[in-house]
């Protein structure tokens, strides 16, 4: 039981990830129904047979206040796949800012990236274009959907369909 199982809140939007175990008592509270199930494996007790989900919605509609993903160190590293966005390698990482502190640099999704500290003390007080070391990609503002799959390295099938895939 290794695998995920995606949440949708009653309305279908996807709320979030959990494990097959979190799954399975949601389902025997009566909190939440099987949308999907995976037909090629099943939970087995000693007297007892189940399916095993994939996708399950919440019966009670579950009001979320937030709905964008909080920036942090961490979330920043998993939208950049923990890789320096300079040089590509994946150690020794820390965050750069896009655009310094010094120069009027914020903390924003949109200017903070992954950096490996070899890269980092080469940039310097710099922009990346003043450095000449040009980002391997543009920093972005993830969206819940995106980084489902980003985190997971992709999706199955029949999540797509409640992903927007």
């Amino acid at each position: 039981m290794d695998s995920n199982v995606l949440v949708l809140n009653q309305d279908y939007q996807p709320l979030s990830i959990c494990s097959v175990q979190r799954s399975v008592k949601l389902l025997f509270l009566e909190k939440a129904e099987v949308l999907h199930d995976d037909p090629k494996r099943k939970i087995r007790t000693i007297d007892d047979e189940y399916i095993y989900p994939s996708v399950i919605r919440l019966r009670y509609y579950i009001n979320i206040p937030y709905t964008r993903i909080v920036l942090s160190r961490r979330n920043v590293m998993k939208r950049d796949g923990h890789t320096c966005q300079y040089c590509g390698i994946k150690s020794d990482l820390t965050l750069d800012h896009v655009i310094p502190r010094s120069k009027g640099g914020v903390d924003t999704w949109e200017n903070l990236v992954t950096a490996c500290n070899k890269c980092n003390v080469r940039k310097g007080n710099r922009t990346p274009d003043q450095a000449n070391m040009p980002l391997k990609r543009k920093p972005f503002r993830p969206i819940h959907i995106t980084f489902f799959r980003d985190i997971l390295g992709g999706v199955q099938e029949d999540w797509k369909p409640y992903l927007y895939m």
